[in-house]
């Protein structure tokens, strides 16, 4: 989903982000768990060269790994579990595409009980005809945390302000 042309905004930067995110998380001893989106009959099939995760992101043994099949990260897999194994109360979110997969799941989590922090410069998408890229994040990080009838708090942060 990243390497055709055109790709995400920021994609680079993002996945840049994101490993200090990670790297950031394991020397905190928080739980790092990566999210693989698939689709049957298509280039993000299970196994298949497009649903690798991006070249780039650095992997540690220890990390956790979940396959998926819709926008939400909790639908149909063992997220909840893993977290409820970890005694985890808060998810640190970063990742594409901030309209599908990262809104849902931020949404999901804090329907669930999770208070979320929303990496804001470490997620993206790609440019719609409605929305470019960057309008599309901004809006989500301008929007998910005004979200208060969950009952948990739902942040915005950089990965600067994370990672300080």
């Amino acid at each position: 989903m990243f390497d055709p042309v055109p790709r995400p905004f920021e994609a680079d930067l993002v996945v840049e982000r994101i490993n200090r995110v990670t790297s950031w998380a394991r020397a905190s001893d928080v739980l790092v768990i990566h999210v693989q989106h698939e689709q049957v009959g298509s280039v993000i099939e299970f196994g298949s060269a497009g649903w690798q995760l991006q070249v780039g992101l650095k992997l540690e043994e220890g990390d956790e790994f979940i396959r998926k099949t819709t926008p939400d990260s909790f639908s149909r897999t063992d997220l909840e579990t893993l977290l409820k194994q970890h005694g985890v109360e808060h998810v640190i979110v970063c990742g594409y595409a901030s309209e599908f997969c990262v809104d849902t799941t931020i949404r999901r989590a804090a329907g669930l009980g999770y208070s979320v922090e929303l990496v804001s410069d470490a997620h993206t998408t790609h440019d719609k005809t409605h929305a470019s890229a960057e309008q599309i994040r901004s809006h989500h990080n301008a929007t998910l945390p005004n979200i208060s009838s969950f009952g948990v708090k739902i942040t915005a942060i950089t990965s600067n302000e994370l990672v300080r």
